[in-house]
């Protein structure tokens, strides 16, 4: 059985239910449905609980077959087939009567989510570009619960692949005429006649014909469907990729990620009159978020998120119920209603999680010695090109901070940097013993550690030993501290204050450094004064860097 929340306007965490049953997707009726019910259901989700349901197909009507009737569960059973109910299919019932229900927002941890359709690039040709060949383009396959099988391709049918290439992350593509020099073998097909506008987010959602039976002697009259995609600009690499950058800089963009961990998720923020704000959730869904994904150079979107699931932002909501149709080449060609303060709050801010191309940096970094997944001593490949076996090494640990460690959680896919650590003598438990990579230097936004600058090929580490090897600790989630610009603004005075009244702020460090060759405790300091607001906009606690061990007792206070 699988299971899915469908229907318009929601939330991430409530839906009409959907579940897939003898190869056909149908609902669920209303009649004596129950809160039992419905915790059954949030968990099959992914879910730890529900919170309530919703009755007369408050989601919209569904289609198909109306699976289930008179389900009647106490709330604690594994899954719905334990619940009694009327049998599979047997309904006296309207899709006026779809049941829908409203999960806990708190997902069951380790839970994987059964409803994304996976994208696979089975064969591909040799390019001229510097990026992996095979984000670019190749025979297009796509794995249906578990089976792995190709897209048949007529010839006499053209289609538009936008919905293919925004699945494998790409903004754009086309149907490629290239004959592939392929090995002699039986391919398997399951999809053909497949029919797309170009503004659905998966190819489930296009029209297309499914094969069932033998597989293999399907698509006489065709081809496996190639496709051939163009690279955002955070993809492209060389003198065309600065060309680029460049002309991004020339024109502020109007749309942003923040607060997300990976490439390509994050809180949507939008310019407007010269201020950054965010987007509140009503209507939010994937059309709206895919026209984000394609405007930043990601692919089509994998999730719409909403309740601020990326953080809550800062300043001014600036939209409200966005409805794109897919088509529009930036959110603000979408239809959508300014909004007052009374309409959303923070809570609200809509977020995306864009689908991006698989580089396989991930297969180049490695963690080594940690007590957990998340943390240990970063060990790299270097050497890997041209089908030699690359040799695995370990970073010099001399100026490796916190920039450092926020790419190598981010190529490793662990999320946020907690700690960059300079010395890993604690976690010596690899035979990796030799430096490869020394001087290293981020910006913090890059992709991988070889994008940052280092020694490259000439070393200069003054501790080549293990235990001066760099280390990270990662972490899913993390604080966010934003200062509230505006009450500083607000609230600024300067006053005059006597030398005696300052001894505490002068052992503090808090008066600049002419202050010790005054006649103290004689004369006085001109000192600006505000108040200030620390807010943690993060999904983690703010806990400071040094523990409570390292604290000092200070008289002043």
């Amino acid at each position: 059985l699988k299971f899915r929340l469908a229907g318009y306007p929601r939330k991430h965490n409530e839906g009409r239910v959907e579940v897939f049953y003898n190869d056909e997707w149908g609902t669920i009726c209303d009649d004596d449905f129950t809160l039992g019910n419905a915790h059954v259901l949030c968990r099959h989700l992914g879910f730890v609980a529900a919170t309530g349901w919703a009755h007369s197909a408050k989601y919209g009507k569904g289609i198909g077959r109306i699976w289930l009737d008179n389900v009647n569960c106490a709330g604690g059973e594994k899954s719905i087939e334990d619940c009694k109910h009327r049998g599979w299919g047997n309904s006296d019932c309207s899709h006026e009567e779809d049941a829908g229900v409203i999960c806990k927002d708190e997902r069951i941890p380790g839970f994987k989510d059964s409803n994304v359709i996976e994208v696979r690039k089975l064969l591909a040709r040799v390019g001229s570009t510097r990026i992996p060949q095979s984000t670019l383009s190749g025979c297009l396959g796509v794995r249906w619960f578990g089976q792995s099988s190709l897209w048949c391709r007529s010839p006499r049918v053209a289609g538009d692949t936008s919905t293919a290439t925004g699945l494998a992350g790409h903004g754009s593509g086309l149907l490629s005429p290239l004959r592939l020099f392929t090995e002699r073998q039986q391919l398997n097909y399951r999809l053909h006649s497949v029919s797309c506008t170009g503004t659905e987010v998966h190819l489930s959602m296009c029209a297309f014909e499914f094969y069932r039976g033998n597989t293999s002697a399907t698509c006489r009259a065709g081809m496996p469907a190639v496709v051939s995609c163009l690279p955002g600009p955070l993809f492209i690499t060389g003198n065309a990729h600065k060309k680029k950058q460049r002309q991004q800089q020339q024109g502020q963009p109007r749309i942003r990620l923040k607060g997300g961990a990976k490439v390509g998720e994050g809180r949507v923020e939008v310019l407007k009159s010269s201020e950054w704000g965010t987007i509140c959730d009503d209507r939010w869904n994937l059309l709206s978020a895919s026209v984000v994904c394609r405007e930043l150079g990601f692919g089509s979107a994998k999730e719409a998120l909403t309740g601020a699931r990326m953080g809550q932002g800062m300043g001014p909501i600036h939209l409200n119920e966005v409805q794109c149709q897919g088509t529009e080449k930036s959110l603000w060609s979408c239809p959508f209603r300014n909004i007052t303060q009374e309409d959303c709050k923070h809570s609200e801010d809509a977020a995306v999680r864009c689908n991006i191309p698989y580089m396989g940096y991930e297969n180049l970094i490695r963690l080594s010695g940690g007590r957990s997944r998340f943390e240990g001593r970063v060990e790299v490949a270097v050497g890997a090109g041209d089908g030699d076996q690359p040799r695995w090494g370990l970073v010099c640990g001399e100026g490796w901070g916190t920039l450092e460690a926020m790419v190598a959680c981010r190529q490793l896919g662990l999320g946020f940097a907690n700690h960059g650590l300079q010395e890993t003598w604690y976690w010596d438990a690899s035979n990796v013993t030799d430096m490869v990579m020394s001087g290293v230097k981020c910006a913090g936004h890059e992709m991988s550690l070889s994008h940052c600058q280092h020694h490259g090929a000439s070393l200069s580490c003054r501790n080549t030993g293990t235990r001066f090897a760099a280390g990270v600790i990662c972490s899913e989630t993390a604080s966010d501290l934003l200062l509230h610009a505006p009450l500083v603004q607000e609230t600024a005075y300067i006053e005059d204050r006597p030398l005696h009244m300052l001894y505490c702020a002068a052992e503090e460090n808090c008066l600049s450094s002419s202050a010790r060759l005054a006649n103290w405790p004689y004369g006085h300091r001109r000192l600006l004064r505000f108040s200030s607001q620390i807010h943690n906009h993060g999904r983690a606690d703010f806990r400071p860097k040094a523990g409570r061990h390292s604290w000092v007792w200070h008289e002043c206070h």
